[in-house]
């Protein structure tokens, strides 16, 4: 794991990670592979973290509804660590409305 020289510069950007909705994974070690998979719960979302064949490492929030595709969730590694963003506001496009939607009962 590299840290920075500055110390006060990591224990800032720790701060931030986790007061901006990043979570600690693992790190990224835990996957070293292409096709490696490490598979978390995070506030009681299973949260697969992937080392895709071209090397990236992504996350997705897997959905237990009937055909319920996985949803991409913001990755990022720091200093050889995984985090992931599960806040819904930044997986929204910028400039796009907030909007309600609801399902009838009747659907």
């Amino acid at each position: 794991m590299t840290v920075p020289l500055d110390d006060r510069v990591f224990r800032r950007e720790m701060a931030t990670a986790y007061r901006s909705g990043w979570h600690f994974i693992d790190l990224v070690t835990a996957i070293p592979h292409r096709g490696d998979s490490v598979m978390v719960t995070l506030f009681g979302e299973p949260i697969l973290v992937v080392r895709e064949e071209d090397e990236d490492v992504r996350a997705y929030r897997c959905l237990r509804r009937p055909r319920g595709a996985p949803k991409p969730v913001r990755c990022a590694i720091r200093y050889d660590m995984i985090f992931v963003n599960l806040d819904q506001r930044d997986h929204q496009l910028a400039g796009a409305p907030l909007t309600n939607t609801a399902t009838p009962r009747s659907a």
